[in-house]
């Protein structure tokens, strides 16, 4: 029954004997006694986490989960400044995601990023060897998300789509890596990854 009363922790990680300690040293009325107080309770704070202790900032956390397990009512002598009741609840600043529209989500921002690389280049070998790797990416990225319309030429149309009809590739002039190789290839990586599991 008397587990059943007990408070919730503040800090679980710490245990409930630390947590009374914390109230012990806030209930001490001389101010170099709780000083003192606190040290000890940080000395065992520390030993309960050894692997950390050369971790920077280490030190200024445990003074800052002292003060917490305290509600901030431990007046003492901080060694560091510690953090504030008002930050603690603060919400952290929203990190700004740029939202690209991307005309086809099964092909990724980077495939168009290529393209539009493969657009801006002169015409010669760089840019039919760039062109030619978009492509067959595509394909492979478009057997993955549906393989019944994963046709060349669905490729060969997306792409120009894409390209705002800067890129328009010929079905029989260029080949692309068909179904079977993308498998066997596949299959070839998996097996490999198989192999380095196996020796490790």
């Amino acid at each position: 029954m008397q587990y059943l009363t007990r408070t919730d922790l503040i800090m679980p990680e710490y245990g409930r004997n630390i947590q009374k300690m914390v109230e012990h040293a806030v209930s001490i009325e001389d101010r170099q006694e709780r000083t003192e107080c606190a040290q000890s309770i940080i000395n065992v704070m520390g030993s309960m986490f050894p692997y950390l202790r050369d971790v920077e900032g280490f030190k200024f956390k445990l003074w800052d989960h002292l003060a917490i397990m305290s509600k901030f009512k431990l007046d003492i002598d901080y060694p560091f400044d510690v953090i504030k009741s008002e930050n603690l609840a603060q919400k952290p600043a929203k990190i700004p995601y740029t939202a690209k529209k991307m005309h086809y989500l099964h092909y990724g921002a980077t495939v168009e990023r290529f393209i539009k690389s493969a657009c801006a280049m002169s015409e010669g070998e760089e840019r039919a060897e760039l062109t030619a790797s978009i492509a067959n990416y595509m394909k492979k990225s478009l057997l993955a998300w549906n393989k019944e319309i994963a046709t060349d030429n669905k490729v060969i149309d997306d792409l120009c789509y894409l390209s705002k009809g800067k890129i328009a590739l010929n079905a029989d002039e260029h080949r692309f890596i068909s179904s079977d190789e993308l498998n066997q290839n596949r299959k070839r990586n998996n097996n490999n990854k198989r192999k380095l599991k196996i020796k490790r």
